[in-house]
């Protein structure tokens, strides 16, 4: 697999919530490290994803905010 984005991180699949149109996909990338992903229910479907798969969480953005209180 090659992509242009700089931040792909590898995890292992945790849970998977699917709704009517979209799937929460949560991926631990450590341990206690979780990334959470909304997806398409059909990605979910057409990439055969499910609980202990591998998989690699790709970030692609052009702006990263940091807020306080």
């Amino acid at each position: 697999m090659k992509i242009s984005a700089r931040n792909v991180i590898k995890g292992t699949i945790k849970a998977i919530e699917i709704g009517p149109v979209n799937a929460e996909v949560i991926i631990e990338v450590a341990p206690s490290l979780e990334m959470t992903s909304i997806i398409t229910k059909n990605s979910c479907e057409k990439l055969g994803l499910a609980k202990g798969k591998e998989v690699y969480a790709v970030v692609k953005a052009s702006n990263v905010m940091i807020g306080t209180e």
